[in-house]
């Protein structure tokens, strides 16, 4: 019994401190940890981070802040922690190599959820497809062009290249190009065009509307016309002025192009 007691005393001496020191940073790390959480949590929320990535979030510090507490602990117990850093660091790069697109489409996501460069319902030009976003997702987005087909795009390449929010601002302009033949008067063809502007329906009645000549050739010259509107109206507005042109370029006898041939004669 003496031997045990020396034993215990010994024990207690050597590790005794260690063991409520380890105690008392576990008490406090885990408190301490759960007003960082609840800290971040609020924050979040006041900058009206998506609530669909706020859980991963403070899942994911939650998470770092427990490994890094028992790490403190067991280095405070004496446990040698070295080993132990670089079994689990060498874990996380095997995981994140196996899953490298997995992980870039992840944090993409996370990124555009954030950020929100987009939201659900804007017309975006985006890796090639025009649509409107129907869902954001952690992984991917999901587009339905104007032809009612589902595009999926992965979050990854999505976040990093150029994307193009029609929607954004919620006025767009319509920009269009119209050739007719150099023999039109060019104040009757202007008036045909300013016509049709003026009889749009989705043409803002607001805004100042332009009808100018951008290029000039032996036989044609060409006008741009550019029409403002509501970012939802861009292709009702794209197709009436298409379509309302051509009718009023031949109601007025604004003729097309027509190709010239010069001879010249050498003698």
């Amino acid at each position: 019994m003496e031997r045990t007691y020396d034993q215990v005393l010994s024990f207690a001496t050597i590790y005794g401190g260690r063991i409520l020191l380890a105690i008392l940073t576990l008490v406090v790390g885990l408190w301490l940890i759960g007003w960082i959480v609840k800290v971040l949590s609020s924050m979040l929320t006041k900058r009206h981070v998506d609530r669909d990535v706020q859980p991963f979030l403070l899942s994911l510090v939650n998470g770092v802040l427990r490994v890094l507490l028992l790490l403190s602990i067991a280095s405070t117990l004496g446990v040698q922690t070295t080993s132990f850093v670089a079994i689990v660091g060498a874990a996380g790069l095997a995981v994140g190599l196996a899953l490298q697109g997995s992980l870039a489409n992840f944090a993409g996501g996370v990124l555009i959820l954030t950020f929100k460069p987009f939201r659900v319902g804007d017309l975006v030009v985006a890796q090639g497809f025009t649509g409107n976003v129907e869902a954001v997702r952690i992984f991917d987005t999901t587009l339905v062009t104007l032809d009612n087909k589902t595009i999926i795009l992965p979050n990854g390449p999505l976040s990093t290249s150029a994307i193009t929010n029609i929607s954004t601002r919620g006025v767009i302009r319509v920009d269009q190009v119209y050739g007719v033949g150099s023999q039109n008067d060019i104040d009757a063809t202007r008036a045909s065009i300013v016509k049709v502007v003026a009889a749009c329906p989705f043409a803002l009645k607001d805004r100042e509307h332009d009808v100018l000549i951008a290029k000039l050739t032996p036989n044609s010259r060409e006008y741009d016309v550019r029409v403002w509107t509501k970012s939802e109206n861009y292709w009702d507005t794209y197709y009436y002025m298409l379509e309302n042109i051509a009718r009023q370029f031949g109601k007025d006898g604004i003729e097309a192009p027509k190709p010239k041939m010069f001879i010249t004669n050498e003698d």
